[in-house]
C-alpha cells in the first residue's frame, strides 16, 4: 500500500534506524539513501553520525543510522547516542532492523524500544536466510504480540524497502501507541511503581517521557540518564529511592537487578519466540554452511594462518590490478605536465610560475594520486571481506590470541578500522567500556598501517621490490600489528595494570556481498584520500615548494634551499637507520602533518614527475636503507589529524604526547635495528 501524496512543503519526516550489528542496518540505510548521504559527528562527540535522505512521493524523508548496539544497558558512547537521540530528538518513527535468523538476540533492543514508547516499525532482514534454514515467522502474530508492524525484508535484494517506508508514513500518522508493559513479577513491579509514581508527579515529565521507562532504567543504574530527569525532579529523592529499592531487592534475590530486569525481558521473548517461530525441518542436526566453514576458519589453530594468508591475498589483489592502472595515471600526469609547461611557455608566464604549476602543483599532488587505484582495491578488498562476514572471524580469532598478551580481544575492532584511517579507528575504541582498554587500544592504532602509508610502500616496494611488491607491503602491515601488541603488553604491565575481559561477539552468517554496498563502502572511505589530496597535501605541496625556492636566487629544491637546510639539520638523526638524505629527513618531517606528504615531498625536492619519482629513489636509495624507511613511516609520530582525535578522545594533551614521543623513538629503534641488522647479514 502506498502512502497518500503529500504537499512538498509538509514538515520533514525523520526516520531513525536502528539495530544489533551485523542486523543489515547499513545496507538498508544505503537502500533508502542511495548516494544522498552526508556523514559528520554527533553534537558534542566525535562519533561518526550518518544522515541521508529519500524522495517518497514528492516527500523528502530524512533518514538518521543510529549506531548498531544490543541493547541500551551496555555502558559504552554508541548506546548512550542512540538512546539520547530516540529519547530527547523522538524521530517520527524508529525502524529496528532485526535479523530473523536471530530472532531472540535481536528482540531484546527491541522490547526496550517499545517500553520507552519510541513509534517502532520492525524491519524482520535476512528472511531469505531463515527460510533457507528451514524455518518461517509468522509475522501477523509477531506484529499482534508486539503491538507493532513487522514487514519480512531482505536488504542485500532490495526487498520489503518500499513496504517498510510506506509502513513507516502509516505509524507516523498513528501517533500515540501504548508503551509495551512487561511483567518483572511482584517484588519488582512494586518498586517500578514506587518510582514511577514519584516521576509521574513532576511537573511536564509525563508530558516528555514514559514514568514506568526512566524508572526501569534508574533501577538498572542508567546514571547519564539522571541527568536528562534532574530538570524535572529532585536528583537526590530518586536517588533515596533506587538505593532503598535496590537493597530491597538484593536482599530478596541475592543477585543484581541488571540480571533480574534481563531474565524477565528474554522469558518475554523466549515465550514469544515460542508463538511466532515455525520450523520444516531439524535444522539442528544440519549444520549450515556458516557453521561448516567456521569450522575450519576459526579453528584453533588454523583461524590464526588463514587470516594472514587472507590478508597477504589482499595485497597481491591490491597490487596485480593496481600497477597497470597507476601507470596509466601517471603517464596522464607527465602529459598534463609537459602540456601545462608548454601552454605556459607559450604565454611567455614567468618561470617561477610555471616551476609552481609543474614542479608544486602536479609533479607533488600527482605523485599521491598516482596510487588512487591502490588505494580503492585495498577498500573493495576490505568491503569484500566485512560484507561477507569474515572480519567477523578475525576479529573473534584475534580475541583468544590477544588475550594471551592480556589485552582485551574487542580491541582488535578498532585495530583492524586501522586499516583504512586512524582517526575513525581512534573513535571506535569509544565501545570499550573500560577506561584502561580504550587508552591502551587509543595508544597502539597508530601503529595500524593506515591507508595514507600505502602510497609510501607501494612507491619504494615497486622502486626495489618489483616482483614482490605484495609481500613487502604485507609485511608492514604484518610488522604494525606485532608492535601494536607487544606494545600494548607493556602499556599493560607499566601503566594500566588489572586484569581484562573477554568479549561476546556474534558471528553473522556468510553473505554474499552485494555490489552497491560494496562500491558504496569503498567510495566512503577511497573519496577522502582523494579529498586529502585536493586539500590538505596540495597545501603542504605549495609550503614545500615556497620553501623550495627560498632564498630568493638559489637554485631550485637544493640542499641551500631553505627545504636543504631544515633537511640538513635533522637528517644526522637517521644516519644510523640508512637514509641520512636531507630529502628523506624533509619527507617525514612533513609527513607529520599527512602521511601522504611524504610522497609528494620526494617528488618536489627530486623534482621529477612521477615515472622519474622511482628512479630517482632508486638512485639514492638501497634496499635496505628503504625497507628501513618504511618502517619509520609506518611507525613514527602519528599524522596531525590523529594526535588532535587522541587530545579529543581523552580530554589530555598527556595521553596525545605520549602518542607522539614513544611512536617517535620506537620508529628510529626498529628502523635501525633493521638497517643495521640488515647489514650484519650482508644485505646492504
Amino acid at each position: 500500500m502506498k502512502a497518500k501524496q503529500v504537499a512538498k512543503d509538509e514538515q520533514k519526516l525523520v526516520l531513525a534506524l536502528i539495530g544489533n550489528p551485523n542486523s543489515g542496518k547499513t545496507t538498508i540505510f544505503n537502500n533508502l539513501t542511495g548516494a544522498r548521504q552526508h556523514v559528520g559527528n554527533w553534537p558534542g562527540v566525535t562519533v561518526e553520525k550518518k544522515e541521508g535522505e529519500l524522495l517518497w512521493e514528492g516527500r523528502t524523508i530524512q533518514v538518521v543510522d543510529l549506531p548498531g548496539i544490543y541493547g541500551f544497558g551496555v555502558h559504552s558512547e554508541d548506546a548512550a547516542i542512540a538512546r539520547d537521540y530516540i529519547l530527547l530528538e523522538k524521530p517520527d518513527v524508529v525502524i529496528n532492523i532485526v535479523d530473523a535468523t536471530n530472532l531472540v538476540r535481536n528482540l531484546y533492543l527491541t522490547l526496550q524500544l517499545l517500553e520507552m514508547g519510541a513509534n517502532v516499525v520492525i524491519a524482520l532482514n535476512m528472511y531469505d536466510e531463515l527460510r533457507a534454514k528451514g524455518a518461517d515467522v509468522d509475522t501477523a502474530r509477531l506484529s499482534e504480540l508486539l503491538s507493532t508492524p513487522v514487514i519480512p525484508t531482505v536488504a542485500t535484494r532490495g526487498q520489503g524497502m518500499k513496504e517498510i517506508i510506506s509502513q513507516a508514513l502509516e505509524a507516523a500518522k498513528a501517533k500515540g501507541r501504548s508503551p509495551l508493559r512487561i511483567d518483572y513479577g511482584r517484588e519488582i513491579e512494586a518498586e517500578i511503581s514506587d518510582i514511577e509514581r514519584y516521576l509521574s508527579s513532576c511537573p511536564k515529565l509525563a508530558e516528555k517521557f514514559v514514568p514506568r521507562w526512566l524508572a526501569i532504567r534508574i533501577l538498572e543504574g542508567d546514571e547519564d540518564l539522571l541527568r536528562v530527569i534532574g530538570g524535572f525532579c529532585d536528583l537526590d529523592e530518586i536517588k533515596t529511592r533506587r538505593e532503598a529499592a535496590l537493597n530491597r531487592l538484593e536482599s530478596i534475590f541475592g543477585e543484581e537487578i541488571e540480571s533480574l530486569i534481563a531474565n524477565r525481558r528474554y522469558g518475554f521473548i523466549e515465550s514469544v519466540a515460542k508463538e511466532v517461530i515455525r520450523r520444516y525441518q531439524a535444522t539442528e542436526d544440519q549444520a549450515s554452511i556458516s557453521d561448516k566453514i567456521d569450522r575450519i576458519v576459526t579453528n584453533r589453530y588454523l583461524g590464526i594462518p588463514i587470516f594472514l594468508l587472507t590478508m597477504w591475498m589482499v595485497f597481491q589483489f591490491t597490487f596485480k590490478l593496481g600497477d597497470p592502472l597507476t601507470g596509466l595515471i601517471e603517464g596522464l600526469f607527465e602529459r598534463l605536465g609537459e602540456l601545462m609547461g608548454a601552454w605556459l611557455e607559450g604565454l611567455g608566464a614567468p618561470k617561477l610560475l610555471s616551476s609552481l604549476l609543474v614542479d608544486g602543483v602536479i609533479n607533488g599532488v600527482g605523485s599521491v594520486l598516482v596510487f588512487v587505484p591502490n588505494i580503492f582495491l585495498l577498500f573493495l578488498a576490505i568491503s569484500i571481506l566485512e560484507d561477507s562476514g569474515y572480519m567477523a572471524r578475525a576479529a573473534y580469532i584475534m580475541d583468544r590470541f590477544m588475550h594471551a598478551f592480556g589485552l582485551h580481544g574487542k580491541s582488535f575492532i578498532p585495530l583492524l578500522l586501522g586499516f583504512g584511517c586512524n582517526v575513525p579507528a581512534i573513535m571506535a575504541t569509544r565501545t570499550l567500556e573500560s577506561k584502561r582498554d580504550r587508552l591502551i587500544t587509543i595508544l597502539i592504532i597508530p601503529l595500524m598501517s593506515c591507508s595514507a602509508r600505502l602510497p609510501i610502500y607501494v612507491l619504494f616496494a615497486s622502486a626495489f621490490f618489483s616482483s614482490h611488491q605484495g609481500l613487502v607491503t604485507f609485511s608492514l602491515y604484518l610488522l604494525g600489528i606485532i608492535l601494536a601488541i607487544l606494545m600494548g603488553v607493556i602499556f599493560k604491565s607499566f601503566l594500566f595494570k588489572g586484569e581484562s575481559s573477554h568479549f561476546l561477539m556474534e558471528l553473522p552468517p556468510y553473505r554474499m556481498p552485494t555490489l552497491k554496498s560494496t562500491f558504496i563502502h569503498m567510495w566512503e572511505r577511497g573519496s577522502h584520500f582523494i579529498r586529502k589530496a585536493g586539500t590538505i597535501i596540495f597545501m603542504v605541496t605549495v609550503l614545500i615548494w615556497v620553501l623550495a625556492n627560498l632564498p630568493i636566487g638559489v637554485e631550485y629544491a637544493s640542499q641551500e634551499s631553505a627545504l636543504g637546510r631544515i633537511g640538513s639539520f635533522i637528517a644526522p638523526i637517521f644516519k644510523p637507520a640508512g637514509f641520512s638524505s636531507w630529502e628523506a629527513a624533509v619527507a617525514l618531517l612533513f609527513g607529520i602533518l599527512a602521511k601522504e606528504v611524504v610522497v609528494s615531498t620526494l617528488g618536489v625536492v627530486y623534482g621529477v614527475e612521477e615515472s622519474g619519482l622511482r628512479e630517482a629513489i632508486s638512485q639514492n636509495w638501497t634496499p635496505l636503507s628503504a625497507y628501513a624507511f618504511m618502517v619509520m613511516s609506518l611507525i613514527y609520530i602519528p599524522c596531525i589529524a590523529t594526535i588532535a582525535v587522541i587530545k579529543g578522545e581523552t580530554n589530555s594533551w598527556v595521553w596525545a604526547a605520549l602518542a607522539v614521543s614513544y611512536s617517535l623513538i620506537l620508529g628510529w629503534l626498529v628502523a635501525v635495528i633493521v638497517y643495521q641488522g640488515g647489514l650484519m647479514l650482508g644485505l646492504g
